[in-house]
């Protein structure tokens, strides 16, 4: 197992800048998740932490040891691709057996470690089957099995799951998280999906634009989003935001958007007649009794079974409201907004730092 450092690091393709000095440290054994939109550099950065893209500026630590001359192979790292990337024309044992097998290790010791990976990945039954006869999930644990039979300082994931079905991917999140668990390595594991990014991380990095948003657990994030992008990336449904004007008087606080007034539980820096991006998650918005709170036009109602999902309308501005349980409300009715003032967001209007 290894600590990671980034120091400073840059990346141009040509004239292009991809990535803008990025900075952060990976504890030994953490499992840290970089996500953001496509585009965004995490899946450049991680190509650089595996040696597959040259570094155009600053430096890559693992382990105490600054790695930007050495070959991929020389780093003791092992990386999953979204594509599984197995042997066609080899078995399952003979593709997490190949890497020790170029590096010529001793057979018995080679035998031994597949075998221990497969009992962990329930591959046993399927160590003389060719990727062909394989379905996607299992291709995913032959690709996770050939990288921990090389016993690496850390483990890389590039968009594992993106190949997979919807109810095979949250299995596949569980096998990973159990694995990292179990084993211990230091990992890094990138996503364009925050819920993956949610449920599977120690720390998250959200990147936009080639530059580091914020750092954070999952829960510090989803709680005290540092900005409106932050903001509006975690969470799924993501944040209901409004521009209006912050007001604050006798004590109490309030935002003016869309001809409402929504209330506030903290300002933060923010002060009277300041521009501001007002938030509430769909989960910290309830229906009221007739007359209390805001008006709002039901526009479509989601029921999921446990949940109902209504979006509504105030004014122009169109929010999600997350019910537990189920409701009579229907498209064209007014119903009235209850917000959770300990759990509203204020951004400033020109900044969108958090306040």
């Amino acid at each position: 197992m290894a600590s990671v450092s980034f120091r400073q690091i840059k990346k141009s393709f040509g004239k292009v800048d991809i990535i803008h000095g990025i900075s952060f440290d990976i504890q030994d054994g953490e499992f840290v998740v970089l996500v953001g939109p496509s585009g965004c550099g995490k899946s450049t950065l991680l190509r650089m932490l595996a040696g597959l893209e040259d570094i155009s500026g600053g430096e890559i630590v693992i382990d105490g040891k600054v790695v930007n001359e050495l070959e991929s192979k020389d780093r003791d790292i092992a990386m999953v691709f979204q594509s599984y990337a197995l042997y066609p024309h080899m078995t399952v044992r003979e593709n997490m057996a190949f890497s020790l097998r170029l590096r010529k290790a001793d057979a018995a010791m080679t035998a031994e470690r597949v075998a221990h990976a497969a009992k962990i990945l329930n591959l046993e039954h399927l160590l003389e089957r060719y990727p062909r006869e394989l379905s996607g999930g299992q291709r995913q644990r032959v690709a996770m099995g050939r990288a921990i039979v090389r016993d690496p300082k850390v483990f890389l994931f590039d968009e594992p799951l993106s190949n997979l079905d919807a109810k095979l991917r949250v299995a596949m999140r569980a096998e990973i998280k159990a694995l990292h668990q179990r084993l211990k390595t230091t990992t890094v594991y990138v996503t364009h999906d925050q819920i993956e990014a949610m449920t599977m991380a120690d720390r998250i990095v959200v990147m936009h634009d080639g530059i580091v948003e914020q750092i954070g657990t999952p829960l510090e994030l989803f709680d005290r989003p540092g900005n409106l992008f932050v903001a509006q990336f975690i969470g799924s449904p993501a944040m209901n935001v409004v521009k209006g004007t912050l007001h604050i008087e006798a004590g109490s606080a309030w935002v003016e958007a869309q001809g409402a007034r929504w209330p506030v539980g903290h300002v933060g820096s923010g002060t009277s007649g300041q521009q501001v991006h007002y938030g509430v998650r769909p989960t910290d918005v309830t229906l009221a009794a007739q007359g209390q709170g805001v008006a709002a036009e039901v526009v479509v109602v989601e029921p999921t079974g446990a949940e109902t999902e209504l979006l509504v309308k105030v004014g122009d501005f169109k929010l999600v409201v997350t019910l537990h349980g189920r409701t009579d409300a229907q498209p064209g009715q007014t119903v009235w907004l209850q917000v959770d003032t300990h759990k509203t967001h204020l951004f400033d209007g020109q900044s969108e730092q958090r306040l």
